[in-house]
Parts: structure tokens; sequence; C-alpha cells
């Protein structure tokens, strides 16, 4: 189903995307997705079923990235020198938010994609394990790992 569909399917994705790597990435997931679909599902119509599949995985690397981007990304401080907030205050911050940045890129991709997924997408547990074709169990421990290492790694920055 996805090897004659590929050509018409990246450029579908393409569309949705100014990169290639992101089409790319998305193309990869679906194929895993499909990969993972019992092999007696019942599907009408393969082709729609598959570029359906592809956009919804579109959607989700897009509202993905946009979460991190704007949970992770550099953010504005109020200016220091208005008395809000002091110098070390400020350094201290930045200091402790690189640090989280690190630990989370660190992390075992599944437990950083499950993780983000929770605490920045705002996913449930199971919303995230129907998403990813795995058990609600298995997210909670997936999550549970990342937090885990987080207080773990950030211990000695943690108030």
């Amino acid at each position: 189903m996805l090897t004659e569909s590929y050509g018409d399917l990246v450029r579908h994705v393409a569309q949705r995307f100014k990169g290639r790597a992101d089409a790319d990435d998305v193309i990869q997931d679906t194929y895993l997705r499909v990969r993972n679909m019992p092999p007696d599902t019942p599907i009408q119509n393969p082709q729609a079923y598959l570029f359906r599949m592809a956009n919804n995985v579109a959607v989700d690397h897009v509202r993905r990235r946009n979460a991190q981007e704007r949970h992770i990304s550099p953010i504005e401080f109020p200016d220091v020198g208005s008395g809000e907030v002091s110098v070390d205050r400020v350094i201290d911050y930045r200091q402790r938010l690189t640090a989280l940045e690190r630990v989370v890129a660190d992390l075992p991709a599944r437990q950083r994609e499950v993780f983000l997924m929770h605490k920045f997408d705002g996913l449930s547990h199971s919303e995230i394990a129907a998403e990813l074709g795995i058990t609600r169990s298995a997210v909670e421990k997936l999550i549970m790992k990342a937090l885990a290492t987080c207080r773990d790694r950030l211990d000695g920055l943690l108030d």
C-alpha cells in the first residue's frame, strides 16, 4: 500500500512543510503506523486511508514542533534595569532552563516524545497511548522514567 503511493504521498506531505526533512519524518512515522496495524484491519480505500493517516501524522508533527518552540525556545525576560528581576535571578533561571533542555534532549527518543506530548502538548496518558499505539501503562512508565531522570540530573538545581 505504501510503496505504490510513495511518490504521491511524499509530494502531498511536502506541501504541508517547508523542508523535505519534515516530510521524510512524517512519511517514516506513517510507515511505522501502517506496519503496526493489525493485518486484518478492514480498509475500503487503502490509498485514501494512507493519505488521511499521513495528514494526521503531519498535524501531530506541526503541533509538537510548535509546542516545543513555544516551551523550550529562548524566552524574553523582564527588563533587568526596571527593578523587576535581579541580574542574578535571570542568570540562574537561564542556567536552569538550559540544564533542563539538555536533560530532555538526552532522554531516550521514546521517553522524550512521550514526556513532551504530556508536559508540553497537554495530552493525557490515554491520548498518547492511542496516538503512539502503545498501552496506557507503557505511557505512564515512560513518563515516570523521564521525570525520574530529570529529577536525578537536575537535583542540584532544584529549590
